[in-house]
Formats: structure tokens, sequence, C-alpha cells
């Protein structure tokens, strides 16, 4: 079960330099990222209730089955399509992958077109939601 807790928060912090700004923002990450990664605090009881009631389990294993298949539809298809535009490169990777992301293999600047011009929304280093 991928749970996730309700957080909110500001952090604001003034420097001098460009220098100093850098040290703190990686600072800061660093105590961000386990705060992002840690179990909610109520995820248990969401938990139980899922898996300690055999409906509600049922239920769940359905979705899980419905929601991975289609992903691993969608990926299959956009190899499919990318390969039939004769795209240049490899696209196994797309299907080789697992999980609700992947790695397109393109490049910021092939990125930013996907952005602007087709309005495709994607990270930076190309990780996009399937």
């Amino acid at each position: 079960l991928g749970l996730y807790c309700e957080r909110a928060g500001c952090a604001s912090v003034v420097t001098t330099s460009p220098a100093a700004a850098k040290a703190c923002k990686t600072q800061l990450e660093g105590i961000v990222r386990p705060m992002y990664s840690n179990p909610p605090a109520h995820g248990a009881r969401i938990v139980k209730k899922v898996l300690g009631d055999a409906e509600n389990f049922k239920a769940w294993k359905a979705e899980m089955a419905e929601m991975s298949g289609r992903i691993i539809e969608m990926r299959k298809r956009l190899r499919a399509k990318l390969e039939e535009l004769k795209t240049p490169g490899t696209w196994n990777h797309i299907t080789d992958q697992i999980g609700m992301f992947t790695f397109t293999g393109l490049t910021e600047k092939q990125v930013d077109v996907m952005t602007t011009k087709y309005h495709i929304y994607l990270l930076k280093n190309g990780r996009i939601s399937m």
C-alpha cells in the first residue's frame, strides 16, 4: 500500500550569497526528504481497514490488478507508437521498467519541445507519469 499524508509548511532562508543559498538548499533538501518518505501517522488504520476485512481486501486486490494492468498496457502502447513512428533510439526501456513513472531518455532540450509545442508535461530529466 502506498499511502500519503497531508503535509504543509514553509521555510524561508535569507542568505548573503548564492553559495550560501545553495548550501542552505542542500541542507534543507536533506532534512525534508525523510519527512516525505516516512509513513503517514494514520496509515496503519487505513491498512487495517483494507487488509483486515475480506471484502475490502478483495476490492483492493481487484483495483490494484486493474491499475497495474492499465499501466502495463499504456507502456506497451507508448513503445509501439514510438517504434511505429520510427522515432530515433531504442524504446524497450519503456516496457522493461515497471511502476507509475518511466524515464523516457529524452534530453532536457527535447523535454522543452514536448512541453512548449505539444503540452506534454514531464520532468526535465525525462521522467514522466504513465
